[in-house]
């Protein structure tokens, strides 16, 4: 396939950005995205230019760090991560628009790669709990109702990726804040730092700039592991009932 691609180049953080057009030909349909980027950065590096700067780790839609908007979709038009996405999805003559993350708490570090770290000041906050040290504790000791355990693995399968506040015209956290608080939050080794996790979570998402929530569900489509809306109707309600409690 041959196409062209409108990507997103700033040089740093305080430079203005603009859209630069590359042509990549050669493409097959069975390479992924970021391996058609690979190819794009290898005849960019050989006629001199600077490579396009995008992030990725993994490669197996596990770690989240891809993050890209693809013709004003993110992570592109299919529910997968960037990573995951094949050129198949696409068609021989296409122009491709990228983009990153836009969303005032995920600035610009160069090119199409934001900085997340208000991400990690949120789990920072009270994603964890709190557990002496020491060899780790039987796996039965501590009871978990079936009910309970599916809820936090469906909570946990969030990867990170940042795709919920891309997505969401306000840029709100709510889905990835609310998957971390409920993944702990219905636990029994969660359960003594309920409330004070839930009422620090969203006041430190809130400090950070992310935008407030209007139940409009753009997050939940764009989230590629399928983390459902309703995750931030129960964060609410465990929200204000840990509210109440505190005065």
């Amino acid at each position: 396939m041959k196409l062209t691609l409108r990507v997103w180049r700033q040089k740093n953080a305080d430079a203005d950005g603009t859209m630069s057009t590359y042509e990549v030909d050669g493409i097959a349909k069975d390479m992924s995205f970021l391996e058609m980027l690979d190819t794009l950065n290898e005849s960019l590096i050989l006629s001199g230019e600077d490579p396009v700067a995008f992030d990725h780790d993994c490669r197996e839609g596990i770690c989240g760090a891809c993050s890209l908007v693809i013709n004003g979709e993110a992570h592109g038009p299919e529910r997968t991560t960037t990573c995951q996405l094949h050129m198949r999805a696409f068609s021989d003559g296409d122009t491709i628009d990228i983009e990153p993350w836009r969303a005032s708490a995920f600035p610009v570090v160069k090119d199409l790669v934001v900085d997340r770290g208000a991400f990690d000041r949120i789990i920072q906050s009270g994603g964890y709990i709190t557990a002496p040290t020491g060899a780790a504790p039987e796996a039965h000791a501590t009871a978990v109702p079936k009910p309970a355990a599916d809820t936090a693995f469906e909570h946990a399968e969030c990867i990170g990726c940042g795709a919920c506040v891309a997505a969401c015209p306000n840029g709100s956290a709510m889905l990835f804040t609310s998957a971390k608080v409920n993944h702990l939050g219905v636990l029994p080794q969660g359960a003594p730092e309920r409330e004070s996790r839930v009422l620090d979570m969203v006041e430190r998402m809130d400090a950070e700039g992310f935008g407030g929530c209007t139940l409009t569900g753009e997050c939940a489509t764009a989230c590629p592991k399928g983390i459902p809306l309703f995750s931030i109707t129960r964060m609410n309600r465990e929200f204000v009932r840990a509210a109440r409690k505190r005065g």
